[in-house]
Parts: C-alpha cells; sequence; structure tokens
C-alpha cells in the first residue's frame, strides 16, 4: 500500500508539471519494491507463509510489480543456492566470476569483454536493466526444459503489460512510465548490488566440486551484511545472508532473531555498509592464495 501511494502521488506531481518531485519520490518507492521483491524471494523458497499455494499466487502477483517471473525466477535461485560457491558448478542464477587462470587463458577480446561485464558501470548501472528489461523476459538457460518456464515468463510479461496499459489510460503514459521505470531501475541496482556483495567480498571462500560442503559454502561464502536498521527493514534482512543459505525455510522476519539466539552468527563473514563498496574491484578467484582478487591483483601475482 505505501509503494502504490507514492506511486499515485509522484504520477500526480508529474501530471501537474512537479516532474522533479515525482522523480524524488521514486527513491522511497524504490525501497519498498525492494522489499516487495524479497516478500517474493521468500515465497520462492516457500518460507513466507504456511501454505505453498499461499506462497506461489503471492509471488506470481509480486512479480508483476518487479518485473520478475516468479516460476523461472524461483528455480533459478534455486540452482543457485545449490552450487553458491563451487567452482565446477558455477552458471545459472550467479554472476559470473572467473578465476585468475581462465581469464589469463582467454584471448584479448574475450578478456576485454569480462573486464568490461565486471566494471562498476556495467555491472550496477547497465547490467540490472539489462536484467530486469530484457534478459527476464526469456527463460535463458532453460529454453528447452518444457513450457513451464515459458509459461512463467510469457504469462509475466503479458502481466505487466496490461498493467502498465491500465495505469496508463487512468492516469496518463508520460508519468506511469517515467516515475515507473526510475522507480524500477532504482530497484533492480539496489538489487543487484546486494546479490553481489552477499557472495562477491574479503574472505569469502569458494572450493572445488570434491571439497565443496554446503553448510561451509554458507556460512563462508554468504556474507553477513550489517546495515543499519532503516536498510535492514526496507532489504527484509537479506543482508543476513549466511544464515539464510544456511536454512532458506527462515522466512527472513524471524532472521534477526537467529542471530539474537544465537550471537556466535553475528561475526561469521560480517562486512558493513562502508567497507562493502571496496568488494566493488573484486573480479577474479585466485585458486592458488584461495581469494577474491581484483584485476590489478591478479596481474601482479601472475
Amino acid at each position: 500500500m505505501p509503494l502504490l501511494a507514492i506511486w499515485a502521488l509522484a504520477w500526480a506531481l508529474h501530471a501537474h508539471g512537479w516532474w522533479w518531485a515525482a522523480l524524488l519520490l521514486t527513491i522511497p518507492a524504490a525501497g519498498f519494491l525492494v522489499r516487495l521483491f524479497m516478500i517474493q524471494h521468500d515465497c520462492g523458497h516457500g518460507s513466507f507463509f504456511g501454505p505453498r499455494l499461499a506462497n506461489d499466487w503471492v509471488g506470481r502477483v509480486i512479480g508483476v510489480f518487479t518485473l520478475t517471473p516468479y516460476d523461472y525466477w524461483r528455480q533459478t535461485h534455486a540452482i543457485h543456492h545449490a552450487t553458491s560457491g563451487n567452482l565446477d558448478r558455477r552458471g545459472l542464477g550467479a554472476i559470473e566470476t572467473l578465476t585468475v587462470d581462465e581469464y589469463t587463458a582467454l584471448t584479448p577480446l574475450r578478456r576485454l569483454g569480462y573486464r568490461l561485464y565486471r566494471h562498476p558501470l556495467v555491472m550496477f548501472g547497465l547490467g540490472p536493466a539489462f536484467v530486469f528489461f530484457l534478459m527476464q523476459r526469456l527463460p535463458v538457460g532453460m529454453m528447452r526444459q518444457g513450457w513451464r518456464p515459458w509459461v512463467s515468463v510469457i504469462g509475466n510479461g503479458v502481466a505487466v503489460l496490461v498493467g502498465l496499459g491500465a495505469l496508463a489510460w487512468l492516469f496518463g503514459a508520460a508519468p506511469v512510465l517515467i516515475v515507473n521505470v526510475v522507480t524500477m531501475l532504482l530497484a533492480a541496482t539496489i538489487g543487484v548490488w546486494l546479490f553481489y556483495v552477499q557472495h562477491q567480498f574479503e574472505g569469502a571462500q569458494w572450493a572445488r566440486n570434491g571439497e565443496w560442503k554446503r553448510d561451509h559454502a554458507a556460512l563462508a561464502g554468504s556474507s553477513h551484511y550489517d546495515l543499519p536498521p532503516v536498510l535492514r527493514w526496507f532489504t527484509a534482512n537479506i543482508g543476513i545472508h549466511h544464515v539464510h543459505h544456511l536454512s532458506s525455510r527462515i522466512p527472513f522476519y524471524r532472521l534477526s532473531k537467529v542471530l539474537k539466539d544465537h550471537p556466535e552468527l553475528r561475526p561469521v563473514s560480517r562486512i558493513g555498509l562502508w567497507e562493502s563498496f571496496r568488494c566493488a574491484r573484486l573480479a577474479l578467484w585466485d585458486e592458488a592464495a584461495g581469494r577474491l582478487v581484483s584485476f590489478r591483483e591478479a596481474r601482479h601475482t601472475s
């Protein structure tokens, strides 16, 4: 309801020429949209509600707001949980991360492509728009896995178009498109940053198949992103990511209680808000050193 109220006010302000005030309102709107995505995320794990039907249908409805096909995303996210931190099972549902040796073995052109992909302006600028506006319009990685991923993606796309069309008819095309697109871009950027810093941080642990253990990967390969209370609320405790990966059936509204009941988990893989921005330079996994490194560090060690 707060999201819809903010959008309605922003549309009205834009329609009366107060476009700058409408754009300012997209900032809190993006915060509420991020929280909605986190509720959808918990629905995907079957943890927000007890009944599966409630999780699935609330997740599908929220997916119209977040431009995220619920059933398709749920499958790719399950793969992420099953393979996170495993060097031999990198792929769908994760940020592409090469080892130093893999990067060195690339041709100069492909090396340039990877450097561009990992550049912060692409990763957190163009990347979020590409993922939510374009990439999620197709069931990438699951195109040959039956009709369900296609139904999820196409159904989400149709619902989004119908919703936008109805809002444009009621409030005007320009206010709706500008306010909603900017809100989505801001929320998508926040979402990609959160996903990035939850697994790409100083001290993160990765392992080959024979040495990979799920519980260790959860605690050592997922961060405890210790955010200020307001940001913790808007991001629905997703910063307590190491506990979430340890047991994804714990709903976000109980994660803080886990830390309270088990204080020994609080310092595990902990990073603060300001120190987290240094993680943006990390780009490669150095197998010899057993840590994530920047391109500059990789050049000095190779």
